[in-house]
């Protein structure tokens, strides 16, 4: 994954909202309820603490601001708004969310030489391969065994997203569960999971569940996985520095990385989340799902099938092109994609929901994780890809690479809603 800063355009949205009539600044709520108020330059009044690292050796840019740029019209029905209350993942930097954003945000490569099994024959031999994973607590021991890892991710994360949402009894929701992988299912390709957000918030917006437990995972560190996209030729080879192989946007890149694991995500509607008093972490505005049925992992030389999704995407959030100012972008630092459309490999069948997650943290944060191994930027990308360094930047509306569109959900547009 890697990030854009500036205004641009994309699918999925996330979104900050100003503050309303009431003056309260924005950062004076965590999700719908009020909390102590605190200076917008601290970083620690964002993140509750846990970023680490020091803001002195990191750059600062200032978001860029549109006043006169009136947006399409939003949803307003609460029951139809979509809110984001529960992130889960399993990832190479481990399953906690803070954890992982922090090593992102670092700019820490998690790519390594593979031991899962003897890839000394293979002409590459290194992954985002997950260690020390453990299902304990999650999985009972006779489920544990007869699963798959791609499973076993699945079910940590979902149940830790969950366990985020506060969500222990399930009997009596309207819940339902959408999960994608890409080795399990190749029409979905890297935006499947992706895809399974836009059909959850479209399953809330029709009435047919008040929540939705949604996301991807992967497990392709293996033979036949590291061996086929060996075969395709889409594969870095740089053996020798496996943390310097991905590289997004370089002239020197060389193909992508392999990654694993799983994101999930929590989404409800705003009625329901309300009702029970949820802690809202981001509102979901709108996506796309588009097919130019042009080539299996080629892009067209004129951006036709990703601009279209973009355009479908904005309108279906109700989002101006002019809002959106942070793009994850998928940038797996292959040569064709990478100019067309990291550090913990390309996951995937997980990647649009791991990139999801660190687009909520970029927003809830303000802190941008860096595009690392990047010292020799291709000359026709013009854009503020954030090089090597974290940076602090406002997002206004962020969106993921698959078109899926999110902001943080200001407690004061909520009130008297109920």
């Amino acid at each position: 994954m890697a990030g854009i800063a500036g205004a641009c355009s994309a699918g999925l949205v996330f979104k900050t909202e100003e503050a309303c009539n009431s003056g309260a600044s924005l950062f004076q709520y965590n999700g719908l309820r009020p909390v102590e108020s605190k200076q917008a330059t601290s970083v620690r009044s964002r993140t509750n603490g846990f970023i680490s690292t020091s803001a002195a050796k990191c750059s600062r840019i200032k978001a860029m601001s549109f006043p006169t740029v009136s947006a399409p019209k939003r949803e307003t029905d609460p029951k139809k708004r979509i809110v984001i209350t529960g992130m889960g993942l399993v990832s190479v930097f481990g399953n906690d969310i803070d954890t992982f954003y922090n090593k992102l945000l670092d700019g820490e490569s998690g790519i390594t030489l593979i031991d899962r099994f003897d890839a000394s024959t293979f002409s590459v031999r290194f992954a985002g391969q997950i260690r020390n994973f453990s299902s304990k607590g999650y999985i009972d021991g006779k489920n544990d065994r007869r699963l798959d890892d791609c499973w076993r991710y699945c079910l940590v994360a979902g149940k830790r997203a969950l366990e985020d949402a506060k969500l222990r009894t399930l009997k009596s929701l309207k819940l339902c569960w959408l999960n994608g992988t890409q080795l399990l299912n190749f029409d979905g390709l890297c935006n499947l999971q992706t895809t399974c957000f836009y059909a959850a918030a479209n399953h809330i917006r029709r009435g047919e569940a008040d929540i939705m437990v949604a996301g991807g995972t992967e497990a392709a560190v293996m033979p036949s996985g590291i061996g086929g996209f060996i075969a395709c030729r889409a594969l870095s080879q740089r053996n020798d520095e496996p943390h310097r192989a991905s590289r997004p946007w370089d002239k020197d890149r060389d193909g992508f990385v392999m990654g694993e694991g799983s994101g999930v995500l929590i989404m409800e509607s705003l009625e329901h989340a309300m009702k029970r008093g949820a802690n809202i972490i981001g509102e979901y505005l709108g996506g796309a799902v588009t097919c130019d049925a042009h080539h299996m992992t080629d892009p067209r030389a004129d951006g036709l099938g990703v601009s279209s999704c973009i355009t479908k995407a904005l309108e279906d959030a109700g989002v101006s092109p002019e809002e959106v100012n942070y793009v994850n972008a998928h940038a797996t630092s292959t040569l064709a994609g990478d100019l067309a459309e990291s550090m913990i490999g390309h996951g995937l069948g997980a990647a649009g929901g791991l990139e999801a997650i660190a687009t909520i943290k970029a927003i809830n944060t303000g802190w941008l994780h860096p595009t690392i191994n990047q010292n020799n930027l291709e000359p026709d990308v013009t854009v503020d890809t954030v090089p090597n360094v974290k940076k602090q930047h406002e997002v206004n509306v962020g969106t993921n690479s698959c078109h899926l569109l999110i902001k943080l959900l200001n407690a004061c547009n909520c009130r008297g809603k109920k």
